[in-house]
This record gives C-alpha cells, sequence and structure tokens, in this order.
C-alpha cells in the first residue's frame, strides 16, 4: 500500500468522478484507476460502486475513507514538522476564488508566498461563495476568497476585506430615477437582473426580499457585473448590483441605493485552520496584500468610488462570483499551470 493510492482514493471518494479526481491529482484517469484497483486488490474489498455515472464509495469504502485522510494527514505532519526544525516549509495548500473575475491583491500573495516557499505546491481553484465556504468548512480548501452576507461564516475565522450596500441599475429614463427613494417592493414591479444562486450578493437580496414575503421576478442572472450592467443598459430588467460595481457603469446606468437592504454585501478571506506552517504564511503574505497600498486592478473588479459605500482599513475591491468554474495549479515551478 502506498500513499499515493490513498491520495488518490481520497479524490476520487471526494469528486465523486475519476475524470475529476484525475486532473486534481495530475495524471491520467487510466492511471488513477489502475491504482485504486491495486489498492483494492490488497485490502481485499471494492471501494467503490462503479455502476452509477459518479463514483460513489461502498460500505468498504466509508469505512476506509477517514483512515486513508488520516494516514495522508500523519505523513503531511511528518514533513511539515521536519520543515520547521529545518525552516524548510513544505506541503500543498489548495486556495479558492470566486469565479469571474481576476483578484489582484490575491494572485500577489500567492506570488510572494511562492517566492519565499518554493517548496510548497499551490492550487487555485474557482467557484462559487456557497462552495468555498464548505471547502472550507470541509478541509478540501486552506483559504478562500469568497463573497458573503455574513462577517464571519459559522465555524471559520474571516477577514473582510470590503462592505457595500446594494443598488439598483437602471438605464436614463426608467421610472425608477423619478423617485426620492427605492425598495425591494419598487423593485419587484419589474423583472431583475443579478447574480446567481450561491453567490454573497445573491444571498443578501434573496435575504432581505424573503424577510419582506417579497418574491421577485428574476429574469435573467450573470455571473459578472459587466454582463449585468450591459443587460440592464439595454432594458431587459433592473440590475441588482453592489455599489461598486454599478459605479464603473455610472456613463449608462443611475444606480440608486435600496433604502430598506441595510445588510451588506462582504468579500472577505476564510479559512478554519493554522496548524500548519504553510498556511500561516500564506495568510500572512494575504494580509499584507489586501490590507498594503492599493494595487492595480483588473477592470471587471471594482472597488467603491470615494465616498460610496462602507469600507474599511482592509478594503480592495469587491468581487461577488457566479456558477462553478475552473481550476488551475501551480507546482514549485513558476511556470507550471
Amino acid at each position: 500500500m502506498e500513499l499515493r493510492q490513498l491520495e488518490y482514493f481520497v479524490a476520487v471518494a471526494e469528486e465523486r468522478n475519476f475524470t475529476r479526481a484525475a486532473e486534481r491529482v495530475h495524471i491520467s484517469q487510466s492511471g488513477v484507476s489502475a491504482q485504486i484497483r491495486q489498492l483494492e486488490r490488497e485490502l481485499g474489498a471494492e471501494l467503490f460502486d462503479r455502476s452509477a455515472r459518479t463514483a460513489t464509495l461502498t460500505v468498504a469504502g466509508k469505512a476506509a475513507l477517514e483512515h486513508a485522510r488520516a494516514a495522508l494527514a500523519a505523513a503531511g505532519a511528518l514533513g511539515q514538522a521536519v520543515g520547521e526544525v529545518t525552516d524548510l516549509i513544505r506541503g500543498r495548500l489548495t486556495v479558492g476564488m470566486v469565479i469571474g473575475c481576476t483578484v489582484t491583491p490575491l494572485f500577489d500573495a500567492l506570488a510572494a508566498f511562492h517566492r519565499a516557499h518554493p517548496g510548497v505546491e499551490i492550487s487555485l481553484l474557482e467557484d462559487n461563495s456557497d462552495r468555498l465556504i464548505e471547502g472550507v468548512r470541509g478541509g478540501t480548501l486552506d483559504l478562500a476568497l469568497v463573497g458573503t452576507a455574513t462577517a464571519t461564516p459559522g465555524g471559520l475565522d474571516a477577514l473582510t476585506i470590503i462592505s457595500e450596500r446594494l443598488v439598483a441599475a437602471v438605464p436614463a429614463g426608467h421610472p425608477l430615477t423619478e423617485q426620492e427613494r427605492v425598495t425591494l417592493r419598487d423593485l419587484s414591479a419589474y423583472p431583475i437582473v443579478c447574480m446567481p444562486p450561491g453567490t454573497g450578493l445573491r444571498t443578501v437580496f434573496d435575504q432581505a426580499c424573503a424577510a419582506q414575503g417579497i418574491q421577485p421576478v428574476i429574469a435573467l442572472q450573470a455571473s459578472a457585473a459587466d454582463a449585468i450592467a450591459d443587460l440592464a443598459a439595454r432594458g431587459l430588467a433592473v440590475a441588482v448590483l453592489s455599489d461598486s460595481m454599478a459605479a464603473h457603469h455610472r456613463d449608462r446606468l443611475t444606480a440608486l441605493t435600496v433604502d430598506d437592504v441595510e445588510t451588506p454585501a462582504l468579500l472577505a478571506l476564510i479559512w478554519k485552520d493554522t496548524h500548519s506552517p504553510a498556511m500561516r504564511e500564506l495568510l500572512a503574505h494575504s494580509r499584507r496584500a489586501f490590507t498594503g497600498p492599493a494595487p492595480e486592478r483588473d477592470p471587471s473588479c471594482r472597488a467603491p468610488a470615494s465616498g460610496r459605500g462602507a469600507r474599511g482599513p482592509d478594503a480592495s475591491t469587491l468581487i461577488t462570483p457566479g456558477a462553478a468554474g475552473r481550476r488551475t495549479d501551480a507546482g514549485a515551478d513558476p511556470a507550471a499551470r
């Protein structure tokens, strides 16, 4: 029995798919299948039910999973213990990032960390906020940058990067521009275009509507703020965005603060466990990247305009993610993908 076989077993169990597991561990699907078959022969039992489209654990597989995870964790701890004594940090960290936007400060943190600790393999995963939060809770992610309606998601530590109010964005001549104040009930008279479920901004909007018993018509959904603004500018629906997202489109849309939604949309770094020396170092680099001087930002990631939104010393950019996405990996070689 080899550690790599246990690694492949855990990957298939978590991904519930041999192809995705193979991508995760960077070998061919046939290689993963062969190693797991060998492990099953050594254990004398099948670990997966392969009769369906998804790979589901058998009773034996369920019994083996936590022991496999424990064995991998013990092997990792061994390397970390030696690394601390020799002043060398090794291992692997998996970082989550909201989908649909280039987050420059996070990339700065990863680059600085990689230069300081090239022996740590870094994986970067894009997804929506709900799945990223669950990934951190479940231990499949070490650190994640998420959009959320809660400053500190239950059971996790968090660093709030920015906090902003929701706005309705409409084109010139829209009836809402004639009102002195706009409420959720006013918005519900029109079709809405907004982020999909599972994103921080959408969670804030849905919770506010539910609290008032309002059921708006979500006519259109998009994961990128620019796409939402484009649809609203064409008169198809009223856009629900954050203040800074709408500010970039002020030349063609009027942003109206939704008066009765006081809960802000937040962007936050979240983590659960800092026992790993590598994780502590990455968190330190992340804090410096997000709290230092404002770096150059990608055009699709908006920061609040001066005087708008609730912005503290940790403010950087507000991004609220979209649907499940892609994965990129970088190992010891900076050019590795």
